[in-house]
């Protein structure tokens, strides 16, 4: 009979969600996070077969964290302008984690529109967010998008990277100039 778990799955994650807020994703290893937990490495492997287990399990509960936030800013009134202030906030809030899922080096990916499906599984439904309230065609949402994308990375990179910050009434004011001024564009192409 296998030796009963010492610790949880969750557990385990959450020690290693901490260790890559403070030391980023290399950090990570079965020896840190057996420290962590105040016991060896062996524990985590009665739950996990191996550090890849563990690894895909981390990213996983990163990326439900971030679709809270995407939630959280479908959610609001302006949807689309909901969803840039959640990018940046997660960018701000969890700087480790935005960098290790938008700011890691992918291989393969060309052309915008695929990139943003492939990072981001909310693709389909911040593109909608645009679409149905402006009355725009598939294409036009989906440039809309990833154009304010562009913009909205670059606000959002540099509060990860601390080069900058951004109050939340200057990341709404910019958000809702840059909307406007691509919309009237785009409407009038």
């Amino acid at each position: 009979m296998p030796p009963k778990a010492k610790f949880t799955q969750e557990e385990i994650i959450k020690a290693a969600m901490q260790i890559v807020r403070e030391q980023g994703m290399e950090a990570v290893t079965s020896r840190e996070i057996g420290r962590r937990l105040n016991s060896s490495a062996c524990p985590i492997f009665t739950v996990f077969q191996n550090m890849d287990e563990v690894n895909a399990a981390l990213i996983a509960a990163i990326r439900s964290l971030y679709r809270e936030y995407i939630r959280e800013g479908l959610s609001q009134q302006l949807a689309f302008q909901g969803v840039g202030t959640a990018y940046i906030k997660f960018a701000q809030n969890e700087p480790k984690f935005f960098q290790l899922l938008f700011m890691t080096e992918l291989e393969n990916l060309t052309g915008i529109d695929h990139i943003l499906a492939v990072i981001d599984e909310n693709y389909n439904e911040i593109s909608r967010s645009v679409k149905e309230p402006y009355n725009l065609t598939k294409e036009e949402a989906d440039r809309l998008y990833q154009h304010l994308w562009v913009y909205t990375h670059g606000i959002a990179t540099l509060c990860a990277t601390k080069v900058c910050t951004f109050t939340d009434k200057e990341i709404r004011e910019r958000m809702k100039e840059i909307f406007i001024s691509l919309l009237k564009n785009i409407k009038g192409a």
